[in-house]
C-alpha cells in the first residue's frame, strides 16, 4: 500500500484562520445544535471506545466525552496545529481524552479496535478517491457491529441550498457530498444500514447526518 500523503487542507482552508475556527462554525454552521443530535444518535453504552476522526479542536470530542463519561473517547488528526488547540481546549475541560496525529487514509489503529466512528465535516475535504480509502479504513477499525457517524455537506434541501451548493459543488472535494453520493460510497465500502437521519439548513449550504453500521 502506497503511504498516504502528509498534505493537508487546514479546517477553513488556511492556517491563518485556524484559531478563528471554533468562533466560525458557531456563527455559521448550527455547531451544538447538529453535533448534540450526532452524540444522541451515537447511543454509546459503557466501556465503549469511541474514535473522533478528524477532531479539530476537540469541541465535538468533549461534547461526547461528557454525555459518556464511562467510554474511551479518542480524537485524531492530521494538523498538528489544531490539534494544539485542541489539547488546551481538553486540558481546560478536565476530560480525560486522548489526542493522536495522525491520517485518515491510514489510521494507526489495529482492525476492530472501535464500537463507533464519529466524523464531523472532515469528509468534504477529501478527494472522491481519499474519500473511499478512509471509509475502507473506517469499516477496518470498526468493530464487527460498530457504527459509523458523520455529519457533513449533502445534497440541497432546497433552492437556496441549490445555489449554495451550485458554488461548493464546483470543487473536486465537494461534489460527491453534493451530488448525495455519501451513501452509496459507504456502502462500497461494505457498510450496511446506511442512512440520512437528518438535514440542517446552514450559511454554505445543506448539512446532512449520517449513520452507517458494520456487519456482525
Amino acid at each position: 500500500m502506497s503511504q498516504p500523503s502528509t498534505k493537508f487542507i487546514p479546517a477553513l482552508g488556511f492556517n491563518l484562520l485556524t484559531p478563528l475556527y471554533d468562533l466560525i462554525m458557531q456563527l455559521t454552521m448550527r455547531e451544538l445544535t447538529f453535533k448534540r443530535r450526532l452524540i444522541e444518535e451515537m447511543k454509546i453504552e459503557k466501556s465503549r471506545r469511541v474514535l473522533d476522526l478528524g477532531c479539530g479542536t476537540a469541541t465535538l470530542t468533549i461534547l461526547i466525552k461528557r454525555t459518556y463519561p464511562e467510554a474511551e473517547i479518542i480524537g485524531l488528526d492530521i494538523d498538528p496545529k489544531i490539534l494544539d488547540i485542541a489539547r488546551s481546549k481538553v486540558q481546560k475541560a478536565g476530560v480525560d481524552i486522548k489526542l493522536d496525529q495522525g491520517s485518515a487514509l491510514e489510521l494507526p489503529y489495529p482492525n476492530n479496535s472501535f464500537d463507533r466512528v464519529v466524523s464531523s465535516l472532515v469528509i468534504h475535504h477529501l478527494t472522491h478517491e481519499n474519500k473511499a480509502r478512509t471509509f475502507r479504513e473506517v469499516f477496518r477499525v470498526l468493530k464487527p457491529g460498530g457504527e459509523l457517524h458523520a455529519a457533513d455537506f449533502g445534497k440541497p434541501q432546497n433552492v437556496l441550498m441549490y445555489l449554495i451548493a451550485r458554488f461548493f459543488g464546483l470543487f473536486e472535494d465537494t461534489s460527491d457530498n453534493i451530488k448525495g453520493l455519501l451513501p452509496k460510497m459507504f456502502r462500497e465500502a461494505g457498510f450496511e444500514e446506511v442512512e440520512e437521519t437528518a438535514r440542517y439548513a446552514t450559511m454554505f449550504g445543506t448539512l446532512s447526518l449520517y449513520k452507517a453500521r458494520k456487519p456482525g
